[in-house]
């Protein structure tokens, strides 16, 4: 039987990192089995779904380049792919559930079912629901006739046990003691998450359900009403949830969740798919950076590690310096020249951007993020600002003007401006002052850059020239004074 899988988001929400890992994994085990990756939308719940929040799943799944062959945008031979345009099919699985005595209509109201729920408390039994307040199907017909709307409860069948192997889990068992007569179909007639899933799953061929832990429970329901419409249950693989690294369940307490906000803050997609699939996977022979092409290949859904992966902005962001200085050069320049001009609120002409080509390969060597970098070589492009803290930190010392006056003295009879000679008279300038290379260039590095992270010194003189590079010492000389 040929692989499908389906990943099949909430638009109520931008993308979770969590979501994304999903989707990576279903992608992956979907290209290595030579399968079909399937993208629906479960969209039942009407009024936190946007579709802003659908545009941003769309949007991520593109930019991570999770391209799907079946589902919504894309189309199929199951379509449509989203929830809220297949109302009537799970309205008639429900119907037909009824019918088979599956399911049932339900009249007990909220007040009925909380003292229940008190009532088994109080007597130390379980508060599972096992259809105290059921309407046999004559009176439900006469009263849904008469205008009256219930829900639609599925019938656990007691005693009995659902148990399955799960893929990540191992064998998993629940008793039916411990699960409700749960709703499928609520009594404005939509469908809840439990019916809407499932019946997708079984119309769309779905072979492996590869989900959060944190629908495990959800499993024996689901793999009742497959049963139920005579379907065959996919294989189930239930991924632990990531944590934060202070070991807790990862949540905005621990700073941005959203893919979308990494991407804006500068992580390369390659960068954050290659970050995402390590967490709870392993592609062996001791690596960490692979090539996506490469993930495919090894990618191994059994392998997938059943203990919690810690979600660490730190390590994310060293290995999107990996990332970066993967960029060939004019790809690089690609990504930081829009970033730049953003940054200065223009564009760049003909000669800047000539400039911005020159300081890019000393960047890319160090950036972590594509988002640090415009800040770094501002100061090549109009007027310099320097940051106060830097300013503060530096100039301060007693150290400071003479390591200016030994510059200035230093640079401006130089024949030649390049980078070895740069470094030379400035060398040269620290052993006549005696500064060590923190008090003696650190104070330039302000001067010319306006901070004191920046790229390589010597090379940010040569690119600004000489004419800026000396008008910026002495007038940081001046502005320290006497």
């Amino acid at each position: 039987m040929s692989v499908r899988v389906r990943f099949a988001p909430s638009p109520t929400g931008y993308l979770h990192v969590g979501g994304a890992r999903t989707a990576l994994y279903n992608w992956l085990f979907a290209r290595h089995e030579g399968g079909v990756f399937v993208l629906r939308s479960d969209d039942t719940d009407a009024e936190r779904s946007t579709p802003e929040f659908q545009a941003d799943i769309l949007a991520t799944m593109e930019w991570l380049g999770l391209d799907w062959d079946e589902g919504i945008e894309a189309g199929g031979p199951h379509a449509p792919y989203r929830q809220s345009e297949r109302l009537e099919r799970y309205r008639e699985v429900a119907a037909a559930l009824v019918d088979a005595g599956a399911a049932y209509h339900d009249a007990a109201t909220s007040e009925q079912l909380d003292g229940l729920r008190r009532d088994a408390g109080e007597e130390g039994r379980s508060p599972v629901y096992r259809g105290q307040f059921r309407l046999e199907p004559g009176a439900a017909r006469e009263r849904i006739e008469a205008g009256e709307a219930f829900p639609v409860r599925f019938a656990v069948p007691r005693p009995g046990v659902s148990s399955f192997d799960d893929v990540v889990k191992g064998r998993v068992e629940f008793d039916h003691e411990d699960v409700d007569d749960f709703v499928i179909l609520r009594s404005d007639g939509w469908p809840t998450y439990h019916l809407a899933s499932t019946v997708d799953d079984v119309d769309f061929g779905i072979t492996h359900v590869i989900r959060g832990e944190d629908i495990l429970p959800s499993t024996p329901k689901h793999r009742l009403i497959t049963r139920a419409m005579g379907g065959e249950s996919p294989a189930y693989a239930h991924l632990s949830l990531l944590n934060g690294p202070d070991g807790k369940k990862l949540s905005k307490r621990h700073g941005d969740t959203a893919v979308r906000a990494f991407r804006e803050a500068g992580i390369l997609p390659g960068t954050m798919r290659n970050y995402l699939a390590i967490l709870g996977w392993s592609p062996g022979k001791d690596e960490e950076v692979v090539p996506i092409t490469e993930m495919v290949k090894r990618f191994d859904l059994s392998a997938v590690s059943k203990n919690p992966a810690v979600f660490d902005t730190t390590k994310l962001e060293w290995m999107n310096g990996v990332y970066i200085r993967l960029l060939l050069p004019d790809e690089f320049l690609d990504e930081i020249r829009p970033l730049v001009e953003d940054d200065l609120g223009r564009g760049l002409d003909e000669a800047e951007a000539a400039v911005l080509a020159e300081i890019a390969p000393h960047v890319q060597e160090r950036a972590r993020t594509l988002l640090e970098i415009p800040a770094q070589v501002r100061f090549l492009f109009g007027d310099l600002v320097i940051d106060d803290a830097s300013w503060e930190k530096v100039m301060g010392d007693d150290t400071a003007a003479a390591a200016l006056e030994g510059a200035a003295a230093a640079l401006e009879p130089l024949d030649e401006w390049g980078d070895a000679s740069v470094e030379a008279a400035l060398r040269g300038m620290l052993e006549e002052t005696g500064l060590s290379s923190r008090k003696g260039l650190q104070p330039i590095r302000v001067a010319v850059t306006g901070s004191t992270v920046s790229p390589p010194l010597f090379e940010s003189i040569r690119i600004l020239g000489r004419e800026h590079s000396l008008e910026r010492i002495r007038e940081a000389r001046e502005r320290i004074g006497d």
